[in-house]
């Protein structure tokens, strides 16, 4: 391989209610399965950022990056695109890392029902 580079892999998932523990658990699920799936730890982590559909108050999710011991990588939140007839309680994360994997490489995770909005780069 050529080196590291940095790369940005996307991910989302469903929840089944606006739950502060719930959201936990299942953006963990999400967080885990990106690292493993692209054999990343949380030093080549850069950046996460991560968007949540307007209907998810409970809690950020980035609360459940911190929760796994991504504590010195920046994490920003942000309010996803309120469209009528989109996906109700998703969130979403764009990580950006650096990694020794070519970009045709990268394997975005869109876990359950979520899998149905990227069917195009969900693996």
């Amino acid at each position: 391989m050529a080196g590291r580079a940095v790369r940005a892999v996307r991910g989302a998932v469903q929840l089944e209610r606006d739950d502060a523990e719930h959201m936990h658990e299942r953006v963990g699920e999400l967080l885990t399965a990106v690292l493993e799936r692209n054999s990343l730890t949380a030093d080549d982590l850069i950046s996460i950022w991560f968007t949540a559909t307007p209907d998810l108050h409970c809690d950020f999710p980035a609360a459940a990056a911190r929760r796994l011991g991504i504590v010195d990588v920046p994490l920003i939140c942000a309010q996803e695109l309120d469209v009528a007839g989109a996906m109700p309680r998703v969130v979403r994360i764009l990580a950006h890392t650096e990694t020794e994997l070519p970009r045709s490489a990268v394997q975005h995770v869109y876990l359950g029902a979520a899998a149905a909005l990227r069917k195009d780069i969900a693996q």
